[in-house]
């Protein structure tokens, strides 16, 4: 019989039961905790006491970083507390550590205070972002930390999405002591649900109810998953398939089937059943700003999600001026390549539906693609030398989203890996229908996600004091991920290839027109149709694949909006180190003073772009 460890008597501190769900961002993962320690040398006491309250917030966190090890090992039994106590406990944690990071500031200089004022910067969004006291303010979260949404529970967030996807996927199977605390984490993935349960009742009641359209959506993926036998479910065969491969003897997955049946599925058809009442007086209002305060909630989550101070009109209209200056650039290359009539988005959209631009819809055909990918990172990662002077490994392995999940899942996604090299990162394709990822677009997808994207940067991360590994920000790191494809453009990865060219600018434009739909939908009264209509006619893209995007936005307001707001910070930084630096201006410095510069706010990026100006001037 497996011991069972309470949180309380610890630390005091979930997901689809049946799904396996890569939601987009970066788990940045640790494996050796010498390493960390001698990273962390540069920060003060204080900060390092930061990075264990957000892991003791966070056991999840300290899984996907490797450090559940030694003194933290009791982390591998947890989970996220999400009930109502667990959130006013982090609200109230987070409220302390920002008062003690506040008086530290003053007696540090150099990186410990750039270290300094990236956690004050984080910690008052979280603040701020608790205020509200409903939703989901997740923004110190490692794993979940580039989205905050008004609603406990939606089609893409919750642990009913979460826990099944991190406990298959990120908890370790290697010893008896990593089943015995997957089996406890089972049982607090039951306590999760009963949390989550508990505040849905409480927003109900204060008018926070998702719109119909999302319910419709939940409501659809816990009943399915409800119907599956325990014993099928991935999280109990890839148990087992883990503890063969390590030699462990069997018999644990049997108490995790028990666990599921006796604790786990009684707490999912709870929260089906208040999820049931939401959906009978929800509306079909899309955006937030008809929530009580929901104005001032949506220009938080876009202060969250943008790390600006940009309004949302300032947004909008951003979006839409990119957004013509892209098409234009792509107006010209389809005309150059014969096509010649209708709209951009129309001869986009007709050139998607090409037979010569779709793999066949196959295992074959998906196997010739995920080559292909392969072939298109090894080139690029050849090419970092011409565009960093540090470089990392960009370790990785290019894998199907498992075809359980892929129907809810994002096009792709990508992680790290351990900082000791022995776990390479994860880049996540979904290949449901191939006819959704067309030839075209691959090789922007690709840098985006893979090198010099997500994997490549979050390599760098591992370089950063522990504190600055675990606080991540979705405006720099979509930000980079978006600049990535410019340096892949700027390497010549589209020389020869008009139509990879296009891919690579559709992308560039699906995100001016995030802009416009995000702060459309919550801040101008757009409705659901509206959004999804404009995002097609504008951009070319398919139907499915925005109505997709535009729910996403709906319980994830001001996220979408950080990639092309991150990225043009950063080249608006590049552009003024190449004026202050004229002929010293170096494109592999200044990639490396962002990347080493660790994951920022945008309103603290031109800080760390100033210091590398200094040394590069002689000034410093």
């Amino acid at each position: 019989m497996m011991k069972t460890m309470d949180r309380r008597t610890i630390l005091g501190g979930g997901a689809s039961l049946f799904g396996l769900l890569v939601l987009p961002g970066c788990a940045q993962r640790i494996a050796d905790d010498t390493v960390v320690t001698a990273a962390a040398t540069g920060s003060s006491a204080g900060l390092d006491g930061v990075a264990d309250g957000l892991l003791t917030d966070y056991p999840e966190g300290a899984t996907s970083l490797g450090l559940d090890k030694g003194l933290r090992a009791p982390l591998q039994h947890m989970l996220t507390d999400r009930s109502p106590a667990g959130v006013a406990g982090r609200a109230d944690a987070a409220k302390a550590r920002l008062s003690a990071v506040r008086e530290l500031l003053p007696t540090l200089d150099g990186a410990p205070r750039l270290d300094a004022e990236v956690v004050v910067a984080a910690h008052e969004l979280a603040v701020e972002g608790y205020a509200f006291g409903f939703g989901d303010t997740v923004n110190l979260d490692p794993v979940y930390g580039y989205r905050n949404g008004p609603y406990v529970v939606a089609q893409n967030m919750g642990a009913f999405v979460e826990t099944p996807d991190f406990l298959v996927s990120t908890h370790r199977i290697e010893t008896a002591d990593d089943v015995e605390a997957y089996v406890d984490r089972v049982r607090e993935y039951a306590r999760q649900v009963a949390g989550e349960t508990e505040r849905l009742r409480a927003d109900r009641a204060s008018g926070i109810v998702a719109p119909d359209f999302i319910l419709d959506k939940t409501l659809a993926t816990l009943r399915g998953g409800l119907t599956q036998a325990p014993s099928e479910t991935l999280l109990v065969t890839r148990l087992a398939e883990k503890m063969a491969k390590a030699s462990l003897p069997p018999g644990a997955e049997d108490s995790v089937a028990t666990l599921l049946d006796a604790e786990v599925k009684p707490a999912l058809a709870a929260q089906v059943e208040e999820l049931e009442r939401h959906r009978a007086v929800a509306t079909s209002t899309a955006g937030v700003g008809a929530l009580a305060n929901g104005e001032a909630y949506y220009d938080w989550a876009l202060r969250a999600g943008t790390t600006t101070t940009l309004s949302p009109q300032e947004v909008h209209a951003l979006g839409r001026e990119k957004l013509r200056e892209v098409q234009d650039r792509m107006d010209r290359i389809l005309k150059a390549n014969g096509l010649t009539t209708g709209t951009v988005g129309a001869r986009m959209a007709a050139l998607g539906e090409r037979p010569d631009q779709i793999y066949p819809n196959t295992d074959a055909g998906r196997a010739d693609l995920l080559a292909y990918l392969r072939r298109l990172t090894d080139d690029m990662r050849a090419k970092m030398p011409l565009m960093f002077n540090t470089l990392v490994p960009g370790f990785l392995e290019i894998v199907r989203v498992p075809p359980e999940i892929e129907v809810g899942a994002p096009g792709g996604s990508a992680a790290p890996g351990s900082i000791d090299g022995t776990q390479p990162g994860r880049y996540n394709i979904n290949l449901r229908d191939t006819a959704l990822q067309p030839k075209f677009g691959l090789p922007t997808l690709t840098y985006h996600e893979a090198i010099p994207g997500h994997v490549w940067q979050g390599e760098y991360t591992f370089k950063q004091p522990l504190v600055r590994t675990l606080l991540a920000f979705n405006a720099y790191s979509e930000g980079w991920a978006l600049y990535a494809e410019q340096l892949a453009d700027e390497l010549g990865a589209y020389e020869g290839d008009p139509f990879g060219e296009l891919g690579y600018l559709q992308a560039n434009a699906f995100r001016c027109c995030r802009l416009v739909v995000d702060t459309g939908l919550h801040a101008m009264g757009w409705s659901r149709e509206r959004a999804i209509q404009w995002f097609v006619e504008n951009n070319g893209s398919s139907r499915g694949e925005v109505e997709s995007e535009i729910d996403r936005y709906c319980v994830w307001p001001g996220q979408a909006c950080g990639y092309k707001v991150g990225e043009i910070a950063i080249n608006r930084a590049r552009d003024r180190a190449r004026t202050a630096l004229g002929d010293r201006f170096d494109i592999r410095a200044f990639n490396d003073a962002v990347v080493l510069g660790g994951a920022v706010p945008m309103t603290v990026l031109d800080g760390v772009i100033d210091r590398y100006i200094a040394g590069a001037s002689g000034a410093g």
